[in-house]
């Protein structure tokens, strides 16, 4: 049925489409259709899920529209759900104007769009740069971090993908914000809390969520043969010496509090003593 296939709403063309007549369509509004938006009904009940409610916003601007912007970001689960207006991106020939909607017109190309959950939408990547022209840095960090999650995309295919990208608000940003020499990648919270105690005190910026070994760790200095591991559940970090045969969390891994930092020297098996975070309490 087409209504179950577009999350139970159906707009008035396709239902004449379906070979119901005016008559018959205006008969069941307020029983059986319940009108979201001009033409655009909900089947069955008027309350609808959050994907119905996305999908009548696209089936409200017509023809060659999409989700995009922070609803988009929201369907793929870069960014979490949260109330406000849909926005719908349509061909910049049209220009719809449905009561909370935001639309936005621009041209789309073939492989900036796709579908997620049956709901025409744009690609992860048109997200992120949409995103890029309006969230502030933390908030973007933590989308990125939640893309390479969810194994839509990491930073690296982003600066490819980037090198390619031409003309819109939001890619100087995006690639600003991904400099190699300045970007952690950042999965949890806690992460980003310890990540913010490293800049305070000056230290080395880490890789993050890269290969050690076998293990992929929180945060790695190569240069200085060390892991530092957050656990989210008991709100501690463990630190390691980074080698393969070394796992974050074994008998040669030290755990302190993250309460607060402090930076003591680190002795290497070559008997150097570097500047390194090897304790936090």
């Amino acid at each position: 049925m087409l209504a179950r296939r577009q999350h139970w709403v159906i707009t008035y063309r396709q239902l004449r489409n379906l070979g119901f007549s005016d008559k018959a369509i205006r008969h069941r509004i307020g029983t059986r259709l319940h009108e979201l938006w001009p033409c655009v009904y909900a089947v069955g009940r008027a309350d609808v899920s959050r994907e119905g409610r996305r999908m009548a916003a696209v089936l409200a601007c017509g023809d060659g529209a999409r989700l995009s912007h922070e609803s988009a970001a929201q369907l793929w689960g870069i960014r979490p759900p949260r109330g406000g207006r849909v926005h719908v991106t349509v061909p910049p020939h049209r220009n719809p104007q449905p009561n909370g909607i935001a639309v936005h017109r621009r041209a789309l190309q073939p492989n900036e769009v796709t579908t997620r959950d049956r709901i025409p939408t744009i690609v992860p990547l048109i997200a992120l740069i949409d995103l890029a022209a309006g969230l502030g840095d933390e908030d973007l960090e933590r989308a990125i971090g939640q893309a390479d999650i969810l194994g839509l995309t990491d930073p690296e295919r982003l600066r490819r993908d980037l090198e390619r990208a031409r003309g819109r608000p939001g890619i100087k940003r995006l690639r600003k914000l991904l400099d190699r020499h300045t970007f952690v990648l950042t999965h949890t919270e806690l992460e980003r809390r310890f990540l913010a105690i490293v800049r305070r005190a000056g230290l080395p910026l880490p890789q993050g969520q890269r290969r050690s070994g076998p293990h992929r760790v929180d945060f790695l200095w190569p240069a200085l043969n060390l892991v530092v591991e957050t656990d989210g559940r008991s709100r501690r970090v463990r630190t390691s010496r980074a080698s393969a045969g070394s796992r974050p969390g074994s008998r040669r891994a030290s755990s302190a509090r993250t309460q607060g930092a402090t930076c003591a020297p680190h002795t290497s098996d070559r008997g150097r003593r570097d500047a390194t975070p090897s304790g936090y309490r």
